[in-house]
């Protein structure tokens, strides 16, 4: 609290000490390598001194603790900046070139300091960019329509024709209000001169915009006293202008078609994206639901949302798919991503689709050689921002013409390869005599070289912009005031995230006022809120089902883990039948394989086998170890970004991770009791906190509703399991029996408390099946399960169904029943009632997937 009271003070002005501007100086000019020669340094000017953004920059640094350099101060904000991303969870998923390997998830990389661009240099790329997105709108307009551009000569019709993202099935269609794009991307880099380049441009689905803001939110913590001297402008205003245009486009289509308020979604390919991170983050930003192609379904050339409640109309698609990917019957026919007759609904013009689809082919790096022609014919002015020098070898003269230059010159795929939009190649002339047309080449240019501070020090790495370009609806371009700055890790190193490199902030700064835009808009009025509410898609409520189905899986697995090694550690000696039913037990739930000796048998066998399936992740041999349901528990918490809060997602994260790195042990060792032990305990704790987060920390909405039904459905199948299995192995005919129990119903001490040392059956009855005030006893889960089915959505003969498979009332166990009976037959009834339970749990799971998880091709369920 200390450390962190003083942060607090340092940053007043009165509090600084004397000098630190001069010293802050002196440490930013004196620990910055020198950036090699012939390429532009955006910290230095070419005497050596500091940029007077960066000189300002280094004013605005507020004294570190007494006793502490700067240089450390900052070493110790880069430490905060990983522990921020590690804590919200941000991730870019890298995909390997080895088919095998597949993705894996990495942490976002954020550096510490900002890219610093000055109020004169935004001004010459804002109008380059505005200028470049318009021109843009006006190409697809015209190749989508008349098609001047290609009856002048202007653009090669070899070019368009073979380029896949060229649509012919979408000629002649115009989307709704005309508009292709509602956004534009443009990766921008300095030159040695200093001016700025356009080096790529994106218009299917620009990614980034979810990094941008958490970039923000994150160097703005680390630097506010900067942030606020040196007056960066705010970029929240950009992503309300999105929202804004794509609504009141989707608004004129649900006017259009007599719907009510429009519904707008953001598509997402789904987790294994490498950007899955910020469509999640950013549909939560922008408050719209994230979708899967399998959310959706089209008929009768409509657009609908598969929810828990039916299908409901949708009329704007915020989109983060590739075109080829969206329509597996029209488009590519084995892509499980997209919505079959998407493209006949977008011809209908009955769905608006930021962007719509069709202009994957200007992301082709040749079609920079034929921009400034093109920009002259269709808006009469040349180009404000330049591209770099471009030779499409398709031209027999432009391939003439560098054919034998090649050496300071990249050579890149005119097409999409690999499943991406262009890959670099070696420059081989032979392989371009072959196939002229796939290949292009461009002018290499020597990126500026922005600092990165670390280990004491500041390193220039070559840096790129990636600008974005928002369509405000009334015909004119907005660009957000930043961007995603990508940085390579070494000094030969690619820029690319997905190739090792890092990112900046970008702060643009104004000599004008700051616009304090916040993403809330005008005040509600009554009339909204009804359309505000967002509705549970029908993956995302089976997706919250499974959440609280392998929640309570893996805390029932903890618990019967734990117990068994405590039994096995007690070394006491506990009636065979109840060593039996603890076996059967943990063979049965997937903890021990089959074929292993029981604990009656050898326990020394049966305890390695429990150790060495305790952190499988695989399913292999019948077994379904803690481990194994940590990770389909993170991964159904994966699915749910959107939805859960940054502690929730990061709580079941650090479970599975933890619970790994607990059973680390030397190859060929297995971990002994004495490590997995302390591990259950900590797991047991984080599972009681995740199990607090989704009681009463989660909106009680219908996705809400059915993660508490499977989570009870879960629970009343493991509690009839286990007291099936005791009564089966006859093993409460003892205390050592009847206390294992109580502990896997977790009730030992309420049995304790109200019946001392009475241990027959009819109190053990009392406790763990008809005493509804016990929340693991079996009229307990079902009356919380009665009462939860009654809420979720769907007039009341469609939940009868569900009620009619559990008893009406209590367990279906009354106590004056058991008037009489003596411990045999208490004990068959029991079995007879657990039996029967745990039949109707199963079945139930079954129906609810039935009713809110699957909607069948002939039934109209629109709401």
């Amino acid at each position: 609290m200390a450390q962190l009271q003083t942060q607090s003070q340092s940053s007043l002005p009165f509090e600084a000490a004397p000098g630190i501007g001069e010293a802050a100086l002196h440490t930013l000019s004196s620990r910055a390598l020198p950036a090699e020669a012939g390429v532009w340094d955006e910290l230095r000017e070419p005497d050596g001194t500091l940029r007077d953004a960066w000189r300002r920059f280094a004013l605005a640094l507020p004294a570190p603790a007494a006793g502490t350099e700067l240089a450390d101060e900052l070493d110790r904000r880069v430490g905060q900046v990983a522990l921020r991303i590690q804590m919200d969870g941000v991730t870019h998923n890298v995909f390997s070139d080895d088919p095998k390997v597949g993705a894996a998830a990495r942490a976002w990389s954020l550096e510490l300091l900002p890219l610093l661009i000055e109020p004169a240099e935004w001004a010459g790329i804002e109008a380059g960019v505005m200028q470049r997105a318009e021109l843009l709108q006006r190409m697809l307009t015209d190749l989508y329509g008349p098609q001047h551009l290609l009856q002048e000569g202007l653009l090669p019709p070899a070019l368009l024709l073979r380029h896949p993202g060229w649509l012919r099935q979408m000629i002649g269609v115009t989307p709704p209000l005309g508009m292709h794009l509602y956004i534009a991307a443009f990766d921008l880099a300095r030159g040695p001169d200093g001016r700025w380049w356009q080096v790529a441009q994106r218009t299917q689905g620009p990614s980034g915009l979810g990094y941008v803001m958490h970039n923000r939110l994150v160097a703005t913590r680390e630097f506010p006293e900067a942030f606020r001297d040196l007056h960066v402008q705010r970029i929240a205003s950009s992503y309300r202008c999105l929202l804004d245009t794509l609504e009141a486009a989707a608004r004129e289509v649900a006017r259009s078609l007599g719907d009510g308020a429009p519904r707008v979604v953001l598509l997402t390919p789904g987790t294994y994206s490498e950007t899955y991170f910020e469509h999640a983050y950013l549909a939560r930003y922008l408050g719209v639901p994230l979708v899967e192609g399998g959310d959706l379904t089209v008929r009768g050339e409509r657009l609908y949302l598969k929810t828990v409640e039916g299908l409901e109309p949708v009329h704007g698609l915020l989109r983060r798919l590739d075109d080829d990917f969206c329509d597996p019957l029209e488009l590519r026919p084995d892509s499980a991503l997209g919505v079959p007759g998407l493209l006949q609904a977008a011809r209908a013009g009955t769905v608006v689709m930021a962007n719509a689809l069709g202009s994957a082919f200007l992301e082709s790096p040749a079609i920079q050689g034929f921009m400034p022609g093109i920009a002259e014919r269709l808006t009469g002015e040349a180009l404000l921002l330049p591209s770099l020098p471009t030779w499409w070898c398709g031209e027999a003269a432009a391939w003439d013409d560098v054919r034998h230059d090649l050496d300071d010159k990249i050579v890149r795929s005119t097409f999409p390869e690999g499943g991406r939009t262009s890959q670099l190649r070696q420059s081989q002339s032979a392989a371009i005599d072959d196939d002229p047309d796939a290949w292009t080449v461009q002018g290499r240019l020597r990126f500026s070289r922005a600092p990165i501070w670390g280990n004491g020090a500041l390193s220039p790495r070559p840096a790129m912009v990636r600008v974005y370009a928002i369509a405000d609806g009334g015909g004119r371009w907005h660009v957000l005031p930043g961007g995603m700055t990508r940085v390579a890790r070494r000094e030969d190193g690619s820029v690319s995230m997905q190739r090792g490199g890092s990112s900046l902030d970008t702060w643009v700064l104004t000599d004008g006022p700051v616009d304090t835009f916040s993403m809330l808009p005008q005040r509600l009025q009554v009339d909204d809120i009804a359309e505000r509410r967002r509705p549970v898609s029908s993956r995302t409520g089976e997706n919250l089902f499974w959440l609280g189905r392998y929640t309570e899986r893996t805390e029932q697995l903890v618990r019967l883990a734990r117990a068994t090694l405590l039994l096995i550690d007690a070394d006491n000696d506990a009636p065979p039948e109840v060593l039996q039913a603890l076996s059967a037990l943990c063979v049965r739930v997937g903890l021990a394989p089959h074929g292993v000796p029981t604990l009656a048998q050898s326990t020394t066998l049966f305890e390695r086998a429990l150790l060495a399936g305790m952190g499988r992740t695989d399913a292999n041999e019948g077994t379904a170890s803690v481990a194994f349901n940590l990770a389909s528990l993170e991964r159904a918490s994966m699915a749910l970004r959107e939805r859960l809060s940054a502690e929730h997602w990061g709580l079941i994260r650090a479970m599975r991770a933890g619970f790994a790195q607990s059973l680390a042990t030397a190859s060929g060792e297995l971990p002994t009791r004495t490590l997995v032990l302390p591990a259950l305990d900590r797991l047991a704790l984080q599972l009681a906190a995740v199990t607090g987060a989704q009681s009463d920390r989660m909106t009680r909405d219908h996705g809400w509703r059915l993660m508490t039904v499977g989570r009870l459905t879960e629970r009343l199948i493991a509690v009839s399991t286990r007291l099936r299995i005791f009564l089966e192995n006859q093993a409460l005919g003892s205390a050592a029996g009847i206390d294992l129990l109580l502990e896997l119903f977790d009730s030992i001490i309420t049995f304790r408390a109200r019946y001392q040392r009475h241990e027959d059956m009819l109190a053990l009855a009392d406790m763990v099946v008809l005493d509804s005030a016990i929340p693991r006893s079996f009229a307990g889960v079902l009356r919380r399960l009665r009462t939860e089915i009654g809420k979720l959505p769907g007039p009341p003969e469609a939940q009868q169904p569900l009620l009619d498979l559990l008893p009406a009332e209590g367990a279906g166990l009354t106590l004056e029943s058991l008037r009489g009976a003596d411990e045999a037959a208490i004990a068959q009834a029991l079995r007879s009632l657990a039996v029967t339970l745990g039949h109707r749990a199963a079945a139930l799971a079954d129906r609810v997937g039935e009713r809110y998880f699957t909607l069948a091709q002939g039934v109209d369920q629109r709401v």
